[in-house]
């Protein structure tokens, strides 16, 4: 079936809110050295961009977990397929992810996190889709708010295709 793509935020766009995300994580984060930890495969072009518009000294690690699976919809089922390397105990952390939809993977990853017991621990993620919510959930950093749409591109992906556009599409044309 052939797919469409239409343009929802430009690169230009994701660009600046980007830039504009990191000069407020940096200045509450002033004086700390956080942890990113980005959610693989969808936020490692976010986490790469965010970490450069950082003025705060930073390190990295990575978790990667499904939901999806080959799907467009959640499937509401969490599994940790890559866990982190550092111990977060007395750490900073801030969880970088593309994008919160029904909430449930980030709601896990915050409760499983948290009791690694950090110092501190936010999350930060590029779209929030609250249209979606299953459970309750805030990010403490939020790059756009969107309607519900299946989006690609900046990372994203639908069944591994479409991670490497500049900007945020809909995709459309996709039996889910």
């Amino acid at each position: 079936m052939e797919r469409k793509l239409d343009v929802l935020i430009d690169a230009r766009t994701i660009s600046n809110r980007v830039a504009e995300l990191g000069r407020e994580i940096s200045r509450d984060y002033q004086g700390r050295h956080p942890l990113l930890v980005g959610v693989l495969k969808g936020a490692v072009v976010f986490l790469s961009d965010l970490m450069r518009s950082l003025t705060v000294p930073v390190e990295i690690d990575f978790m990667a977990v499904s939901s999806y699976g080959y799907s467009t919809t959640s499937s509401g089922v969490v599994r940790i397929l890559k866990d982190l390397e550092k111990s977060l105990e007395g750490k900073d952390v801030l969880i970088v992810e593309d994008i919160v939809d029904t909430g449930l993977t980030l709601n896990y990853l915050r409760e499983n996190l948290a009791s690694r017991k950090p110092n501190s621990l936010k999350v930060v993620t590029l779209l929030d889709k609250p249209e979606r919510r299953r459970v309750e959930f805030t990010a403490d950093y939020c790059g756009f708010v969107i309607p519900d749409y299946f989006v690609v591109g900046y990372g994203l992906d639908y069944n591994e295709k479409y991670r490497h556009l500049p900007d945020l599409c809909i995709l459309k044309g996709e039996e889910e």
